[in-house]
């Protein structure tokens, strides 16, 4: 079983950057895959990123590619999203999660999660 735990999550405003942390403590294995989903009042959650733990190879959704950047440090075991350029839209609860699928958009193929870090951005 794998735990994870958010932090960093915090208030900045437009055009600003801000760095989320996931801990992750339990087993993971060759093929396991991290994630970061977000959640905004009134929407579904919705994926923002994925990377291979053993491999490093990464993917991300079209709204934050080029201002996203996922990164792991694997002696810390903890995954990081670094967020630049924020807009008021990014604003949400953002849950890092853990998965057997590889490089898998759907919340369905990650069984673990965080229990989510609120990201506000003003205007």
């Amino acid at each position: 079983q794998v735990q994870l735990v958010e932090s960093g999550g915090g208030l900045v405003q437009a055009g600003g950057s801000l760095r989320l942390s996931c801990a992750v403590s339990g087993r993971t294995f060759s093929g396991y895959a991290m994630g970061w989903f977000r959640q905004a009042p009134g929407k579904e959650r919705e994926f923002v990123t994925v990377m291979t733990w053993s491999t490093g190879i990464t993917y991300y959704a079209d709204s934050v590619k080029g201002r996203f950047t996922i990164s792991r440090d694997g002696a810390k075991n903890t995954v990081y999203l670094q967020m630049n350029s924020l807009k008021p839209e990014d604003a949400a609860v953002y849950y890092c999660a853990g998965g057997r699928s590889g490089l898998s958009t759907l919340e369905t193929d990650f069984g673990s999660w965080g229990q989510g870090t609120q990201v506000t951005v003003s205007s």
